[in-house]
């Protein structure tokens, strides 16, 4: 509940800049748990919903919540949920995606959840230094070119520095 209450006005200023969906997640066991959205203003439907829960594994949102994580935990997430990937992807390409996102602090669903969804999220972090959310912003491939997703990058991950900051992070 704190969580949220802090990242919702950064949550609605991205989403109000962007005009896409934007999300905020947490870790639920092997899941991520949605803790608040904000819905797109195009048309552009998107099966989250606040309390729901999707895998880590082909999700955004999940892959920023994992890039804290070792790659025998990588490795052991993919083989319990790579069955929910809805790309084609073999493990040593997942986990060469995972070690590309942890180098640049960003994550990407590239139609792994939803094959017409793409997203690009980002890590949230405690005063610790442990992720304990990540923040997404998604729309229909119509929307959300390669091209967009790496110009979304920087400012994805702004808002997320700016609520880490909100929770203590440095």
């Amino acid at each position: 509940v704190e969580i949220t209450r802090i990242a919702r006005p950064f949550l609605q200023n991205l989403a109000d800049e962007t005009s896409d969906t934007v999300h905020l997640v947490a870790r639920d066991n092997n899941h991520v748990i949605y803790l608040d959205k904000i819905f797109s203003r195009r048309a552009v439907e998107i099966s989250s919903r606040i309390g729901g829960i999707k895998p880590l594994v082909s999700t955004g949102v999940g892959k920023a919540l994992l890039m804290g994580c070792s790659e025998k935990d990588w490795s052991d997430i993919f083989d319990q949920q790579c069955h929910l990937i809805r790309r084609s992807i073999t493990k040593d390409k997942w986990l060469s995606e995972m070690r590309e996102y942890s180098r640049k602090g960003v994550a990407y669903d590239k139609g792994e959840d939803q094959e017409v969804i793409r997203c690009v999220a980002a890590p949230v972090r405690n005063g610790g230094g442990h992720t304990v959310a990540a923040i997404s912003v998604s729309s229909a491939v119509d929307y959300m070119s390669e091209e967009r997703m790496e110009l979304l990058v920087p400012k994805v991950q702004e808002v997320a520095m700016m609520i880490s900051a909100e929770l203590g992070s440095k």
